[in-house]
């Protein structure tokens, strides 16, 4: 299957996604909320035999006004992109958020952006989504601005699970906490991250433990430890063991995800993996020595096979 459509900028938009059902959000991590919007999203595109675009800003508010206070990440963008086509998804829209954009009335938002950029044919939101100036527009301005127009409106409620609301915060405090069966719960889905191998300092290999380096754009809010993996490059699968984080006992500060596969030596350089990070093992740790990192190395790689050895699938 190709990949979902990205368009960056109003100004790339083809003609064939004007008219279109539009889901608008951040829609990070793709929990079990936003699917319920792209996939009403996807429901009304059906009906009126057009498309479902989903529509989110980069950077996000929290970054470009408070960068230091931002919250990680719960997935690159390349995954990001896989879960909302998964969701339903027939492109997604992504539009710089800018000062310009924040001070944008939120009537100016609707008449420029939805109707004569996009002219919409239906939106899709959350019910507590705020768009424009001081965040004064909701679902309520929408409503009274588009449906004159012809245009359908939609506000999906709050998705909870045993009594807790469905969100990216809420998915962020798991990540962050290792509970990878909590995250699991929030995403209908097991957690994956992917990238491309990279070259790294090979010091795994000096130590008998090999590892594919993954390095990631922005901070993401999985916790810094050891982790059991499971791992696929287009049909091969293996199991292994992971760390995510920035190597303190070589004093280094990039953060990688270091993959250790089992049974196997694969040329893995240049290749895209897939990382199902199934469940945290110890946290990140500092070691006096590179001997007592190996030992560590090796007790990890055990433990991932124990755990794996439950569920190999």
């Amino acid at each position: 299957m190709s990949a979902l459509p990205l368009v960056r900028g109003l100004h790339n938009l083809p003609e064939d996604l004007r008219g279109a059902v539009v889901a608008i959000g951040n829609f990070d991590g793709v929990h079990r909320g936003h699917q319920a919007l792209v996939e009403r999203a996807r429901t009304l595109a059906t009906g009126a035999a057009t498309r479902a675009v989903v529509m989110s800003f980069e950077p996000t508010p929290r970054e470009l006004f408070q960068p230091a206070a931002a919250p990680p990440r719960v997935l690159p963008l390349a995954d990001k992109r896989a879960a909302l086509q998964a969701a339903g998804a027939d492109a997604w829209l992504i539009l710089r958020f800018s000062r310009a954009l924040a001070a944008l009335e939120p009537e100016a938002f609707i008449r420029q952006l939805l109707l004569e950029r996009l002219a919409v044919r239906a939106v899709v939101v959350g019910e507590d989504f705020r768009f424009g100036q001081a965040r004064r527009g909701d679902v309520q301005l929408l409503t009274r601005e588009l449906r004159p127009q012809g245009r359908a409106v939609e506000a999906i409620g709050t998705i909870t699970l045993d009594g807790l609301r469905c969100s990216s915060t809420l998915l962020r405090e798991r990540l962050g906490a290792g509970d990878l069966s909590g995250v699991r719960q929030l995403l209908g889905r097991p957690y994956a991250l992917s990238g491309v191998v990279r070259h790294g300092l090979k010091l795994g290999r000096d130590l008998g433990m090999p590892t594919a380096n993954l390095a990631f754009r922005r901070p993401l809010a999985l916790a810094h430890g050891v982790y059991a993996v499971r791992v696929c490059e287009g049909r091969r699968r293996w199991q292994g063991v992971a760390s995510f984080g920035v190597r303190p006992t070589l004093g280094l500060s990039q953060c990688l995800l270091e993959v250790h596969v089992f049974d196997d030596r694969p040329d893995l350089y240049g290749r895209r993996l897939s990382v199902e990070v199934v469940e945290f093992l110890r946290p990140q740790a500092r070691f006096d020595s590179l001997a007592a990192l190996a030992a560590q190395m090796q007790a990890d790689a055990e433990a991932a096979r124990t755990r794996l050895s439950r569920d190999p699938s």
